[in-house]
């Protein structure tokens, strides 16, 4: 999640541009860079880092002008380094371009522009969009040409056309020193706001950079192009019908703003869900059964001749691996074996010829995995990793790298990491599985089919936030609660167990649910809250038994199952409800009022939700 920043106006542009990042850096950041247009001319400034670095290196004090904008990256097509920054530049150094997103079809369009003779300075995506907009101000002679050739074109009607030839989610903004009198900017799925003051406008990509400059805004949204000047913002559609609206006043504080109106980061981050599904899946899927993963270089010789997989990761990337190897297993019919990193690496593990070595990590840096990684890899491992961020250590060390793509996650305790890591390993799965020829196009159609629309049924589990506050706030006295399922929903259960005791301190244990009667039986008292997930069709009538054993011995029971089952109301005191979806997507639905249950007791027990005692965002020693 990138962050944006522009100015037009009578001031000078930078340190409202420098203001407006540092407000923007909660997000999370690896490099920083801005452009200000003065005197005719852009001068760019950028670099892998922070912003104090740039500060530092960049000689910040000699750009003057009254136009700008500026850029916090998170990479996600090239590693952090001063070229892949932004802003990038056209050819001629006339336009440059700020982005936020994925353009999917890049590599098509740079392989077309560079047949044209455009030069190209770094690795990322963004790039193609400032010479598609150079070719469309200079008719397509741009590269060979320069800026200036044949009549004027509109910079607005020349981002229109080049946007219209790129596929993805984005928000773009750009910049021309032939017109200096505007800022373009169109989003596509990215955020991007609008800020109104007295003689000078302003752009953001979230609230906060804009709150110590006006409080009046306007929202762009999804297929809006806005052209900035000093006297405020047109909008309009993609296909040129005008959009009006009125501006809206901010209310919410500074601290408010940067967590979206929510109180902690970790129910915004539960909220931003929807989308973070969408962004892993976007550009990698088709309806036709194809997957197409960046990153990942295995053959398809390669695929056919695995023996093995070993899953390795800690706390809830190892939940994710356990639903992992169910798709692996079922899917690509590959025999798996998930092992605790910290575990893993002291095990003297065999393995054999042939084996993939998948490793999950959200921060990429997590010790103990990457002890792991080194232990499998001198066993001949090939090694897959499964992570956040990009030129992490996890990264450069793999053979094969899957980013989930989740954005930046503040919260200590993961939510939004967890289910791009469930979609990113489907997505694995799909592809060795087609590969290997143990799934058909028609089956793989099917399953896609299904996953595209978790993003949509995910928003419908959050429209329900209030049945699981209810619940927390009647629940949030209680030490001990237990969690029960089987197959997938014992994986499930297993990481809705570890959200409640990260954040809320109640003991919480996770059980597949027909060991019940094999101990844990004698825990459960009058009143004890037991969350027994039941999606899983294939075992649906033996967890109904062991609701039964529960509810024997007095426990309460509170049933997590599909919309369209009229059977569960029967068996469970209370009946938590999600969207119908293919039984092996479940657990990305299943996990969201669980995930809201825990914030909500922690809220109710007065706890420090963002930042739980004792723990750390990134676990980088042993």
């Amino acid at each position: 999640m990138c962050g944006i920043m522009g100015y037009i106006g009578r001031r000078e542009a930078l340190p409202i541009l420098l203001d407006g990042l540092r407000r923007l850096e909660y997000r999370g950041y690896d490099s920083a860079g801005v452009a200000v247009l003065g005197n005719g001319h852009i001068e760019v400034r950028k670099t892998a880092g922070k912003l104090s670095r740039l500060e530092e290196v960049a000689g910040l004090a000699h750009l003057g002008g009254t136009v700008g904008i500026g850029h916090t990256r998170w990479a996600t097509h090239g590693v952090p380094t001063d070229a892949n920054a932004h802003p990038h530049a056209d050819c001629t150094g006339h336009v440059v371009v700020i982005h936020n997103g994925i353009i999917e079809n890049f590599f098509a369009l740079k392989e077309q522009l560079a047949a044209r003779g455009h030069v190209f300075r770094s690795d990322t995506d963004t790039e193609v969009l400032a010479h598609l907009i150079e070719d469309e101000l200079t008719g397509g002679a741009g590269a060979a040409a320069g800026n200036g050739s044949g009549p004027r074109v509109l910079l607005e009607d020349a981002v229109r056309s080049a946007v219209g030839q790129a596929r993805g989610a984005y928000a773009i903004v750009v910049m021309s020193s032939d017109q200096p009198d505007r800022i373009v900017a169109v989003r596509q799925i990215s955020p991007l706001i609008i800020g109104l003051g007295e003689g000078e406008t302003l752009l953001a990509s979230d609230i906060p950079a804009l709150l110590t400059h006006t409080r009046d805004v306007l929202v762009i949204e999804d297929g809006e192009m806005a052209v900035l000047t000093p006297a405020g913002a047109t909008l309009q559609r993609l296909d040129g019908s005008a959009v009006r609206k009125a501006p809206i006043r901010v209310t919410w504080n500074a601290e408010m703003a940067e967590k979206g109106g929510h109180p902690h980061f970790m129910i915004k981050e539960i909220h931003e869900q929807p989308q973070a599904l969408q962004d892993t899946m976007m550009g990698r899927l088709d309806t036709e059964g194809q997957v197409e993963l960046d990153g990942v270089r295995y053959t398809t010789a390669q695929a056919r001749e695995l023996t093995q997989v070993w899953i390795t990761a800690c706390g809830t990337a190892f939940h994710a691996g356990l639903v992992g190897r169910w798709y692996l297993e079922h899917w690509a019919r590959i025999p798996v074996e998930p092992e605790l990193a910290s575990e893993l690496r002291y095990r003297d593990p065999l393995l054999a010829v042939g084996t993939l070595g998948v490793a999950i990590s959200q921060s990429g840096e997590t010790a103990d995995t990457l002890a792991a990684v080194r232990e499998m890899r001198s066993r001949g491992a090939r090694i897959l990793a499964v992570t956040n961020v990009v030129g992490s250590t996890l990264a450069r060390d793999a053979d094969d790298v899957l980013y989930i793509r989740a954005g930046p996650e503040i919260a200590v305790a993961s939510s939004k990491a967890y289910l791009t890591m469930l979609v990113g390993l489907q997505l694995l799965a799909l592809d060795l599985a087609l590969r290997r020829g143990t799934i058909t196009g028609g089956a793989a159609a099917a399953i896609i089919q299904e996953m595209k629309m978790l993003p949509a049924k995910a928003a419908e589990v959050l429209r329900r936030e209030d049945e699981m506050r209810l619940l927390a706030e009647r629940l949030a006295g209680h030490e001990h609660v237990f969690f029960i399922g089987r197959g997938l929903d014992y994986a499930a259960a297993m990481e809705g167990s570890l959200k409640l005791k990260e954040i809320s301190y109640v003991h919480s244990e996770a059980l597949a649910a027909g060991e019940l009667k094999h101990g844990t039986l004698a825990l459960i008292t009058r009143g004890t809250p037991v969350f027994a997930l039941v999606t899983q069709r294939h075992v649906y009538e033996k967890t109904l038994s062991n609701i039964q054993e529960v509810k024997a011995r007095g426990g309460e029971v509170i049933a997590l199952a599909y919309e369209n089952d009229a059977e569960i109301a029967r068996h469970a005191d209370v009946v938590v409800r999600i969207p119908a979806t293919a039984d092996a997507l479940a657990p990305a639905l299943a996990i969201i009022p669980l995930q809201l249950f825990a914030y909500h007791v922690a809220r109710v027990r007065g706890n420090d939700i963002d930042q739980p005692r004792n723990l750390a965002k990134s676990v980088t020693v042993e």
